[in-house]
């Protein structure tokens, strides 16, 4: 099957805006994807012809954001009105090219935003920060992108917080890369944006029930019971009045509760070509929830290919493109081997 020029459950290579400029109005179901982060790092060699459409490289947040919102309003455009774009996005460090504890773009090297390279503190000054920065300011990358889409008309629904890794928690601590700082927490959470394109739109909240546990209180809606106020536990037990007593319980919602906007997923280990690789446990939840069965997904900055990998595990169809040549392969040896799902649905149609 094909999708204007694309066939589907393929990565295609080629410019992300340009590819998407190709496809025809309201045709995607679901957007899952994870654009280069600004300042960080080059995935394509000096010599490839695409070496100047690779985002990431701009000399200034303004110029970043403003390529990443010409980007996601043709996004916008080839998604269904009822559909969903979720957006991973880390940060970066002003003059540094540090972020989340990634590697910087050469072994043993330093580069700033601006991909010049700097020798830091210890070997002289700072390379010029972008204006309106100073060297090792943090600089919120992933709001001023999810700013900059909403003002261009997307509705931003959630930000959820990606914790690779948490402090002061017995019962998980994570995984992250280790940093060589000495004056700030290591970074260990990115951003997942849910935007929508209208403010009625498909999310499926059962697909992505989790258990019911604990007694974690929370706002019943904001409404009152007998003109007082009154609240719920996650198991369904309810007290009445600020300081009010707990009442009988009722009955929770046995598919479970509404999932939390911290998801405590631990990243995957790079390989390849690609040094920042979606694990399938972030991707799983988006898929689930924002696609329905049967229904496309795309992710234009595919990468290695794991939104292509889990829409299929899950029944959906996929579509993605991606610069790099080096990760078609790499995205067509995830998607190759046909998922159980996909096997349990063909033998039930024989």
């Amino acid at each position: 099957m094909k999708l204007g020029p694309f066939d589907l459950n393929q990565t295609h290579q080629g410019d992300a805006l340009e590819s998407l400029r190709q496809l025809p109005d309201a045709c995607i179901h679901c957007v899952v994807t994870s654009p280069p982060y600004w300042g960080l790092r080059s995935y394509l060699e000096g010599g490839d012809p695409n070496k100047d459409l690779e985002l990431g490289a701009e000399k200034t947040p303004a110029e970043y954001v403003a390529r990443m919102t010409e980007v996601f309003r043709e996004v916008r455009r080839v998604l269904r009105d009822d559909g969903t774009l979720w957006l991973n996005l880390g940060d970066s460090y002003a003059a540094t090219g540090k972020s989340g504890g990634s590697a910087s773009r050469g072994q043993g090297a330093k580069w700033d935003a601006c991909g010049a390279q700097a020798e830091g503190p210890r070997g002289g000054k700072w390379s010029p920060a972008p204006q309106g920065l100073k060297p090792k300011d943090l600089c919120l990358m992933p709001y001023r992108v999810a700013l900059g889409l909403q003002a261009d008309g997307w509705y931003l629904r959630s930000n959820i917080v990606w914790a690779k890794g948490i402090s002061f928690c017995e019962g998980y601590s994570g995984s992250v890369m280790p940093e060589g700082v000495k004056d700030r927490p290591t970074s260990a959470h990115e951003s997942m944006f849910l935007f929508a394109k209208s403010t009625r739109y498909y999310y499926d909240l059962d697909a992505i029930r989790e258990p019911n546990r604990g007694s974690t209180l929370t706002h019943r809606g904001g409404g009152r019971a007998g003109g007082r106020r009154e609240s719920q536990d996650d198991s369904g037990l309810v007290r009445s009045g600020g300081f009010g007593r707990w009442q009988a319980p009722r009955k929770a919602n046995p598919k479970g509760r509404n999932t939390r906007n911290v998801w405590a997923i631990g990243p995957e280990r790079s390989g390849g070509s690609h040094y920042a690789v979606f694990p399938p446990a972030l991707v799983a939840p988006c898929v689930k929830a924002g696609c329905p069965p049967g229904g496309i997904v795309l992710d234009p900055f595919m990468g290695s290919g794991t939104t292509g990998q889990v829409a299929q595990d899950y029944g959906r169809q996929w579509l993605g493109f991606d610069l790099d040549e080096r990760n078609l392969e790499l995205a067509a040896r995830r998607t190759r081997q046909r998922s159980l799902f996909t096997l349990i649905a063909e033998g039930s149609n024989q």
